[in-house]
């Protein structure tokens, strides 16, 4: 079994050592709770292809209230509650330079409290709990851009029940979408149901889940993909993409490929593009969509601030619907 390396003593330094003081434009956050990514589990397993610094404190993704505020905070005010953006220095428009990054340049969000720059925050959607805002820095923002720009009469095919996919699902039911989903079990396929799924296709029974998707549509195809798998399975998502239609790649979960036929994909004139999360502009836009829709994350098991290591065991092995939380 994999082992992981959560730097237990520093996140116990900094639970029980004393408060840390905000600086100038700084908040202090009581993190109220965290979340569990793909990119958290590969940086925590050492095989992250940028080594991180050494001992840093793990998780990007966090919920919290603001405690203190220092000198010249203008943003928030003590007692707002808040949830960090992914990527601590995209504030918006297109992402020019890769920035620090939580977990590999600068500590993350696994600690009791965070003493950060007001502007890597927004605020959280008020009808959300802690521990449902905790998901949105990363997997909800991707799946907000992985479905950008679809609207009615357009069909989106989601892949899995992990938290991408589900946050997709969920946008783009909000817009009038029709969304197809895949997956491995009858439960999950009813679920997905639940959740605004019109049709949902076993592709553990189906290997060749392109071809029924495309019979699902009538042979048109659907508009938007959100590709997961990777190279595992992308020959599948162009089967059943439209003319002009769009694969948003934001994982790679079937792992490496040994190279790839572009041709079908040029004969649907198709378009590939790669996901990076989002800006803090996106997350606060997302935030207004979720807070008027009243949308509320999928949970699949909040654990306890003690058991974090039984939070990665269950997410690397366990059968999940939704996110991985844990509450502090």
């Amino acid at each position: 079994m994999q082992s992981y390396r959560l730097n237990a003593d520093r996140v116990l330094e900094l639970v029980e050592g004393p408060t840390p003081t905000p600086g100038r434009g700084q908040v202090l956050i009581r993190v109220k709770a965290t979340s569990l990514n793909s990119r958290d589990m590969v940086i925590a397993s050492g095989l992250y292809p940028f080594p991180p610094l050494p001992n840093l404190i793990q998780l990007s993704d966090a919920a919290g209230v603001i405690e203190a505020v220092g000198p010249d905070t203008t943003r928030f005010r003590v007692g707002d509650r808040v949830v960090n953006s992914f990527n601590p220095t995209w504030y918006g428009g297109l992402l020019r330079k890769l920035g620090q990054m939580y977990g590999t340049d600068i500590d993350g969000w696994l600690s009791g409290y965070a003493v950060v720059d007001e502007n890597v925050l927004v605020s959280m959607p008020e009808h959300l709990s802690f521990e449902e805002a905790a998901t949105l820095p990363c997997a909800a923002l991707t799946g907000w851009s992985a479905v950008a720009g679809v609207g009615p009469g357009d069909t989106v095919l989601v892949q899995g029940s992990g938290g991408v996919s589900l946050f997709a699902l969920q946008f783009a039911r909000t817009v009038g979408a029709r969304v197809i989903a895949t997956t491995s079990s009858e439960a999950k396929a009813e679920r997905l149901r639940e959740l605004g799924a019109s049709d949902v296709v076993n592709y553990a029974e189906t290997p060749d889940w392109g071809s029924v998707v495309r019979k699902l549509t009538d042979d048109r195809g659907v508009d938007i993909v959100v590709e997961v798998g990777g190279a595992a399975t992308i020959s599948q998502s162009v089967e059943a993409l439209a003319l002009h239609g769009t694969i948003s790649l934001v994982g790679h979960l079937g792992g490496a490929g040994q190279g790839m036929d572009l041709m079908p994909l040029s004969l649907r004139f198709a378009t590939l593009r790669a996901i990076g999360v989002g800006s803090r502009s996106d997350l606060e836009e997302m935030n207004r969509v979720i807070a008027q829709h009243r949308v509320r994350p999928v949970i699949d098991r909040v654990f306890p601030f003690s058991e974090a290591l039984q939070a990665f065991e269950h997410f690397a092995h366990g059968s999940r619907f939704g996110k991985v939380v844990v509450s502090h």
